[in-house]
C-alpha cells in the first residue's frame, strides 16, 4: 500500500508559542498619563476624586496602641465564640491593624 499523502502545512505549524507574561515583564498597571486622564474625565462628570497625598497620608496617621487580644476576644458574646469554633475551628491568635485600601 501507499503512504498516505503529505498534508500541506496550516496556519498552526507556523504558530509561535510564547509563554504568559509575568508581573516583572509587564510595565506598571497604571501610569501618569492614564490616570490623570480618568481623574479628569472623573471631575468632569462630576465625581469627587480624593487626592493621592490625602489617601496616603491617611494611613500613616498615629494612632493609640491596639488593645489586647484577649480583651477584644471578650467583646464578641460567648455564644458566638462557642459557635465559631464548633463551625470552623476559629482561634483567635493576634491582633493586627490593616490599611484602609487593603479593605476595598
Amino acid at each position: 500500500m501507499a503512504a498516505p499523502p503529505a498534508t500541506a502545512p496550516g496556519p498552526e505549524d507556523d504558530a509561535v508559542v510564547s509563554t504568559p507574561p509575568t508581573l516583572e515583564d509587564e510595565p506598571p498597571l497604571v501610569d501618569e498619563a492614564a490616570e490623570a486622564a480618568f481623574l479628569g474625565e472623573a471631575k468632569e462628570r462630576g465625581e469627587v476624586v480624593p487626592k493621592r497625598s490625602e489617601a496616603e497620608s491617611e494611613d500613616e496617621t498615629p494612632r493609640k496602641a491596639l488593645p489586647p487580644l484577649d480583651e477584644l476576644v471578650q467583646r464578641i458574646p460567648a455564644d458566638v465564640r462557642d459557635t465559631l469554633e464548633d463551625l470552623f475551628r476559629a482561634r483567635f491568635t493576634t491582633v493586627k491593624r490593616f490599611p484602609k485600601k487593603a479593605l476595598k
